[in-house]
């Protein structure tokens, strides 16, 4: 992690693009640690130490990465709903959608129902994710859900977190539920990828 950002530094002086040393390097990186996160060869402190030393390079690439005009893959509106101050899943599903090319909206934790929905629309988001650890924080969920749906947004709705499982996930009307952040995020991709096959 202390090393990342002077070897950011000496890719670019070396020649290489923003987008090639995030998509060819770190996301690659990133890519590894959550399968073996999947398959159970690392853990959590690993999987957080990855997404923390991804956000690290990003200070260096992040900037121009945005002067480039590198076209998105698409775009998360995300955060911890109101009531829930636990960001660390939040946090890793972030850092994975954005190592795969997604642009993130990260509103944070606590957030209240009416800033998911409105961020969504403001930014014409394809993903609205919601993580929560506390069950009292459902019926936020819920309604983030169902006014998403009454405004005709084309958005999908995914939710996460200790709170939640596959069986509550649909009960509050949820599109996808991920079990944890890797596979959040490997659903959203597989939603994007679906979406730009069926345009072409």
């Amino acid at each position: 992690m202390e090393d990342v950002n002077q070897l950011a530094e000496k890719a670019l002086a070396e020649g290489a693009t923003p987008y090639e040393a995030v998509m060819a390097g770190m996301a690659k990186g990133m890519e590894v640690v959550g399968r073996k996160y999947q398959e159970g060869e690392c853990f959590l402190p690993e999987l957080l130490m990855a997404a923390e030393t991804f956000k690290q390079g990003m200070i260096t690439f992040g900037p121009c990465l945005k002067s480039s005009n590198t076209p998105s893959q698409g775009r998360v509106v995300i955060g911890t709903v109101e009531g829930d101050l636990h960001d660390i899943g939040k946090n890793i599903v972030s850092v994975l959608l954005e190592a795969s090319g997604f642009e993130i909206f990260d509103l944070g934790v606590d957030v209240p129902s009416n800033r998911f929905t409105d961020k969504a629309k403001q930014v014409s988001a394809d993903v609205i994710a919601m993580s929560a650890l506390l069950t009292t924080t459902l019926p936020q969920m819920k309604q983030v859900i169902e006014t998403n749906r009454k405004s005709g947004s084309a958005a999908r709705t995914i939710v996460g977190g200790a709170a939640l499982s596959e069986d509550v996930a649909k009960s509050i009307g949820a599109d996808g539920y991920g079990r944890d952040a890797v596979e959040g995020a490997s659903i959203c991709k597989q939603w994007i990828a679906g979406r730009h096959q069926t345009s072409e």
